[in-house]
């Protein structure tokens, strides 16, 4: 049976969902299909069967709400330079084992976790806050898909932008109407074998593949790709030539690509973090795949989180973590050969770096 999009003016109502024959209605917005009797909770906690509908618990209850640098997100296309304001919620639909912000993503009370804001709050602070973009992140947007669409549509009414940090791991009937109203993505690509997502997400991979081709080839929202590489999980050379191997015939070379290290955390505190030179192994590997833009997160590393020019070469963008070095680009393009450079940029530099500063905001 087709899924239903509750159309309801009322704010907490799911939208998508459809009812079964023995009277459980299933959640149609991410691959769980949770179906739920009255009362039960689906497997991200903050969506929940009350009567004839689903209903987001989450919905204007949000966490964080501090001001970040682009590049933490990580995006290193999109409006270099630039703050945005960040939040989330409780909840989560994965189930990783070495989740960095499990305080936030596997919360069971969300009124302990969270404060009021409305979609027009959070726009109206993006603007006071001189933020060129609102990022929804710290746990998975999909899971509060409806509050992030209208927060996004208020931010668009006043000329902010909208980023979803998300897994990926969304039907592809909920897909169009969350990402359409999207500016850019970062999507993690945990790993590159079902297995791994099955023993450490429990999840599947292939609706995440799904989700990365959907908005590389058929919408017009900017994209980067992050894999956080665990040391003997997911990161040997065989599993990385793999990965970039399907990553540049689906998704294209000018993709950016974040290899970031593990550090131990939830339930995976007994490994080590990841080495410096694990990071820096699987860059090289991938430019060798072609990639034209592979960047090292989580280490001090500078010239493996520079932005290069594909035409000549030229380092365009320096960065030594989040601060912002030399700025070689023009509208756009590279300044010494006039090559573009594949994002979304500003006319020049921008005057006022926002760079590693983190800064907390009321709403």
């Amino acid at each position: 049976m087709a899924a239903r999009v509750n159309t309801r003016l009322d704010p907490g109502a799911g939208r998508w969902q459809h009812a079964l024959a023995d009277g459980r209605i299933q959640c149609d917005l991410c691959p769980r299909a949770c179906r739920l009797r009255d009362g039960q909770r689906a497997f991200c906690f903050v969506r929940q069967r009350r009567g004839p509908s689903i209903e987001l618990g989450a919905y204007g209850r949000a966490t964080g709400f501090c001001v970040d640098p682009i590049e933490k997100k990580p995006l290193y296309h999109f409006f270099p330079g630039s703050s945005v304001l960040s939040f989330g919620t409780a909840g989560c639909n994965l189930g990783c084992r070495f989740c960095q912000n499990w305080d936030m993503s596997k919360a069971r009370s969300v009124e302990l976790m969270s404060e009021l804001a409305t979609p027009e709050q959070i726009a109206d602070a993006a603007v006071r806050g001189g933020c060129k973009s609102v990022a929804f992140t710290y746990n998975d947007p999909v899971v509060f898909a409806e509050f992030a669409i209208d927060t996004a549509q208020a931010c668009r009414e006043r000329g902010v932008q909208s980023v979803a940090v998300t897994a990926g791991y969304i039907t592809p009937e909920a897909r169009p109407d969350f990402f359409r109203h999207m500016d850019a993505a970062n999507v993690d690509l945990k790993a590159f074998t079902p297995t791994f997502y099955r023993d450490y997400c429990g999840a599947e991979l292939e609706p995440v593949k799904d989700t990365l081709v959907y908005l590389a080839r058929e919408t017009g929202v900017w994209l980067e790709v992050t894999t956080l590489l665990i040391p003997g999980c997911n990161d040997s050379p065989e599993e990385i030539d793999r990965l970039c191997d399907w990553y540049v015939g689906a998704l294209g070379p000018e993709v950016p690509l974040h290899f970031t290290a593990f550090h131990p955390d939830f339930r995976m505190t007994h490994l080590e973090r990841t080495p410096l030179g694990t990071c820096l192994r699987a860059r090289q590997q991938a430019l060798g795949h072609g990639l034209k833009h592979v960047y090292s997160g989580n280490v001090y590393a500078p010239e493996s989180q520079a932005t290069y020019c594909s035409g000549c070469g030229q380092a365009v963008i320096e960065r030594d973590g989040y601060l912002l070095g030399s700025y070689r680009l023009e509208k756009g393009l590279c300044a010494v050969c006039a090559t573009p450079l594949s994002g979304r940029f500003g006319d020049e530099r921008p005057s006022d770096p926002w760079g590693p500063r983190r800064a907390r905001v009321r709403v």
